[in-house]
């Protein structure tokens, strides 16, 4: 009875059993290169691989560089503007109340231009930082994409925003050496 079971399904499957005897056995998948992950779906932390990443580090400690200088020179700023406080402070005894307020007046418009100038130069460094996040992006798109392929996936998903996941899906360290290998710190020469 089994038998006849066995010999119906292969006929509906349009199999006579002589060709099911002669197909060669189905072709047992390879196993991956070692520290690749074979599957359908990835998932990626973009931040750390940012963050981590030969370009990410270089872009952060330039922002860092950047804003080091900016703040020390604001407190500079921030020390002459106190000075000059004090001393119109002190001349307010001796002077007209008239010219006393014109002069206090250009140094509130000093101040507001002062802040408004240091706000600028903070907002082009968050800008910059924008930029050079979408900078790497656009180059990690190709690795990214390399990545997908050497391990057979359609897709690859932002892990903060997967629900439940399985940590073997997870080829964030795998995506930072190939774009450390790949784009390096992002910059052409070094040497400049």
């Amino acid at each position: 009875m089994r038998r006849t079971c066995v010999v119906l399904t292969l006929l509906l499957a349009g199999v006579t059993p002589g060709q099911a005897q002669d197909r060669p056995p189905a072709e047992t998948p390879q196993p991956a290169p070692s520290g690749v992950v074979i599957s359908p779906v990835l998932t990626i932390d973009s931040e750390r691989m940012f963050r981590e990443s030969a370009f990410g580090q270089r872009v952060s400690q330039e922002i860092e560089d950047q804003s080091t200088v900016l703040a020390k020179e604001n407190r500079e700023i921030e020390a002459a503007l106190e000075a000059e406080e004090r001393a119109l402070t002190e001349q307010r005894a001796t002077l007209e109340p008239a010219e006393f307020r014109s002069l206090a007046d250009a140094f509130d418009e000093k101040v507001q231009r002062t802040r408004t100038e240091q706000a600028a130069k903070n907002r082009d460094l968050n800008e910059r930082l924008d930029s050079e996040r979408e900078r790497f992006l656009e180059a990690a798109a190709p690795v990214l994409e390399q990545l997908m392929r050497n391990s057979d996936a359609a897709v690859i998903l932002e892990r903060r925003r997967v629900f439940v996941s399985s940590a073997a899906i997870e080829v964030t360290d795998q995506a930072i050496d190939l774009l450390d290998e790949t784009i390096g710190t992002g910059v052409a020469n070094p040497e400049d």
